[in-house]
């Protein structure tokens, strides 16, 4: 049966995970005129990511809800291989946006105006910077699952998964079935603190119950395949010439810092690394919203940013799964839709959003220590993108974060410190809350693309470049 409608408001939905298709099917049920911006081919984000004839249906979870998400949202303009490059929290709000393929010379400018914004962004695998970290075959862990999941193919023919949180489970899951070994599964947490993080108070968890369920997969899989689970270690070195041949599994401590004298070899082909998940955050803080000291939007009981009619949901909000967003993206629709909060609708999400967040709490059980630089060397690279080692920054330890930058070039490639950010901020022990996510372009633009913003005639919807704030942060 359809709710009735409530709501005309336009509303614009930047992200088509869980969390952004949830909070748009609320909005389109309340009545509200609702676009998907969403960078990738297809909607479903990381957790749905598919391909109908390559993909393993053991693979994916919730398909059900999947289509009935896609069935709510049939008649909703949604925006595919669509960048955000430039948001402004103005009445109404601006969204502008580049539609086509990021490398393509001809892709379509918009700007899509709107009551109310969903930042739906969600979030990307961290990966910790390791001697060999840069060989062919180490990949993210979640990368490790898209070619999985979406091709059905294995990264190597021996892979070792390592890093930290429950995330690691799956990815080895997957590796499993589409034909990989999966040589070890490496977990930082120790057992102890695995039982006291998730052993205590357990009846807060039979909320989850869904999950026990997936964990029971997880570890079926791993028993069957005689997979060993490692607790209180992690790879601290990836060996190799032209590619991957083996790496070091060493224990550490509480803190992360690498026990002297435990060094396991393992031969392998293959590593995919997770160590937890870094929210994107660079939109919301373009907005203007408030983050927390943990490095998260702040939102309210109705994920209200600080900022009217900008609602955040899901990863960007705290880390806590593909229930959690949906629950948090339909709160954010029904929200931004303008449904009072005493509406019946909030109902079942706000019971979800509850129990999910005991589980939420209980993944700091793996959060990253402060110990883990020990393991680096002075020619490890952390940037990545534009070949920048350990010892190359701690030259400039000392020097604003701007400094520091322009004379390392750290952050400033092609991912513009989304790889390397956080881990520049652990190796010089600066964290300047928002420092490596803020930016004045959202997404890769090319020069001719701004040019024609530029030649077109002032307007309120091409005005963006010509603000002076704008410029004084390019």
């Amino acid at each position: 049966m359809t709710a009735a409608k409530t709501s005309s408001r336009r509303i614009v939905v930047i992200g088509a995970g869980p969390a952004g298709l949830a909070a748009a099917a609320a909005a389109v049920q309340a009545g509200a005129d609702v676009t998907i911006v969403d960078e990738g081919e297809h909607v479903g984000g990381q957790f749905w990511r598919h391909h109908p004839a390559l993909t393993d249906p053991r693979l994916q979870h919730q398909l059900g809800r999947f289509g009935a998400l896609q069935e709510a949202l049939a008649d909703v303009r949604v925006l595919s291989s669509t960048s955000v490059w430039r948001v402004e929290p103005s009445e109404p709000a601006r969204v502008h946006v580049l539609t086509g393929p990021v490398d393509a010379a001809d892709r379509r400018g918009e700007t899509l105006e709107a009551d109310a914004v969903v930042v739906a962004t969600g979030a990307h695998d961290r990966v910790l910077p390791i001697p060999g970290w840069t060989l062919p075959g180490v990949t993210s862990a979640g990368a490790a699952q898209a070619l999985a999941k979406r091709d059905g193919a294995s990264l190597g023919t021996r892979t070792v998964v390592a890093g930290a949180g429950p995330f690691l489970l799956p990815v080895a899951q997957s590796v499993a079935r589409v034909g990989g070994e999966v040589a070890e599964v490496v977990e930082a947490a120790s057992t102890s603190a695995i039982l006291r993080g998730w052993g205590r108070r357990p009846w807060e968890l039979t909320g989850a119950a869904g999950k026990a369920g997936e964990l029971g997969s997880y570890v079926a899989t791993l028993v069957g395949t005689r997979t060993p689970y490692r607790f209180g270690s992690a790879v601290t070195r990836i060996h190799g010439t032209a590619s991957v041949e083996a790496v070091t599994v060493q224990r550490i401590d509480a803190d992360w810092r690498p026990i002297p004298d435990t060094e396991r070899i393992i031969e392998c082909d293959a590593v995919a690394l997770g160590h937890g998940f870094t929210p994107r955050l660079e939109t919301a803080i373009q907005f203007g919203c408030a983050i927390t000291a943990e490095r998260f939007v702040r939102v309210d009981d109705q994920q209200q940013t600080s900022v009217p009619g900008v609602f955040a949901a899901g990863e960007i909000t705290g880390i806590g799964g593909a229930d959690a967003a949906l629950a948090e993206g339909a709160v954010a629709g029904l929200a931004a839709a303008g449904v009072r909060g005493a509406d019946l609708r909030y109902r079942a999400p706000l019971a979800a959003r509850r129990r999910m967040r005991a589980f939420a709490t209980r993944l700091g059980t793996h959060r990253i220590g402060s110990g883990w630089t020990a393991w680096l060397e002075p020619d490890t690279l952390v940037c990545r993108c534009e070949s920048v080692p350990v010892a190359r920054l701690r030259e400039y330890a000392e020097a604003s974060s701007r400094g520091m930058r322009l004379a390392t070039r750290a952050g400033l490639g092609a991912c513009q410190g989304r790889t390397c950010g956080r881990s520049v901020e652990d190796i010089l022990g600066t964290h300047e809350g928002a420092g490596f996510d803020r930016r004045p372009v959202l997404s890769s633009v090319r020069i001719g693309e701004l040019a024609a913003v530029r030649d077109r005639p002032e307007t309120p919807e091409t005005s963006t470049l010509h603000d002076p704030s704008f410029n004084k942060e390019q």
